[in-house]
This record gives C-alpha cells, sequence and structure tokens, in this order.
C-alpha cells in the first residue's frame, strides 16, 4: 500500500515539475524592469486633457525566448479582468500604448510572455511579469520625444 501511494505522489511530482506546469510570476514593482531574456520599461505621456493621457511599457526581447506577449489589467479585489493587448509577437521592441484612464477600475496589470502560438493561443504563459498598478517610480513627459529618449536610455536601445 505504502508502494502505491509513493507511486502515485512520483507521478503527480513529475507532471507538476513538466513544462506545462512551468509558469513564473515576477513581481515587476518598479518602472524598470530586466530579466536576461527580457527589458521593459514604463513611463507616462501627459496630455492637456488628461482622459487622453497614456501609459507607455516599451519592452525589449533581448534573446527571443519569448516570441509572443498578452497584456491584461485586473481589479485586485473582484478579480475582475480587462485585455489590454489580446496578444500578438514581437520581435525585438514594442511599445504598448494604453489610455491611463484603463487602470481606473483596474489597477493591476499582467504582461504575460510565450514562447509558442500555441501557447498564446491556450493562455499559457512561460513568464508573467505583474504589477500592482502604475509604478510609483514612472516619469511623466509633456512631449514623445523625450519619453522615447528616456526610455531607450533605460533600457540602453541604441538607434
Amino acid at each position: 500500500m505504502i508502494a502505491r501511494y509513493s507511486r502515485l505522489l512520483l507521478v503527480l511530482g513529475l507532471l507538476c515539475a513538466s513544462p506545462a506546469f512551468a509558469q513564473t510570476r515576477i513581481h515587476g514593482a518598479d518602472s524598470l524592469f530586466a530579466s536576461p531574456a527580457l527589458k521593459l520599461a514604463w513611463a507616462v505621456l501627459k496630455t492637456p486633457v488628461e482622459t487622453d493621457t497614456a501609459v507607455v511599457i516599451r519592452l525589449v526581447n533581448l534573446t527571443n525566448e519569448y516570441r509572443f506577449f498578452r497584456v491584461e489589467a485586473l481589479d485586485p479585489f473582484t478579480k475582475d479582468r480587462a485585455v489590454l493587448d489580446a496578444g500578438r509577437s514581437f520581435e525585438r521592441i514594442v511599445d504598448l500604448t494604453i489610455l491611463r484612464t484603463k487602470f481606473s477600475d483596474h489597477p493591476s496589470a499582467e504582461i504575460a510572455l510565450f514562447r509558442t502560438a500555441d501557447q498564446l493561443k491556450a493562455n499559457q504563459p512561460d513568464l508573467v511579469v505583474y504589477y500592482l498598478g502604475v509604478p510609483d517610480t514612472t516619469p511623466e513627459f509633456a512631449a514623445a520625444p523625450p519619453m522615447s529618449a528616456y526610455l531607450d536610455k533605460m533600457l540602453g536601445i541604441t538607434r
């Protein structure tokens, strides 16, 4: 009987260690995130009309380990989710532009990264970088060129 339970526990352990269960969740916390495969930075592009102010998240794919991404916002209390970007591929650099008002009802954000299109389709990310809100350290800019230059500098991009 003990041998049977031992085998069952071994099989369950192997299943949970398989790639299908291997999702990593990392708290982004700051307006700049860096890993060996990915860098990302946040900025705010202010406009005279607050409802037009945008949050810009620049993603840099350093190794092509992650070929696709998806972005969702969520309400941490109700767990209600809002899709900000339904998912797409990215080669090297992509800017996500999201109206800041989108974060009023759904302040938390999850940037999900996928290796394959099939994983994206099944919404089974390999890596999720999550934020509890727009990071406090996110700088605000009145014009796009200085914002873009700042993001490039923070992410080590030369154009």
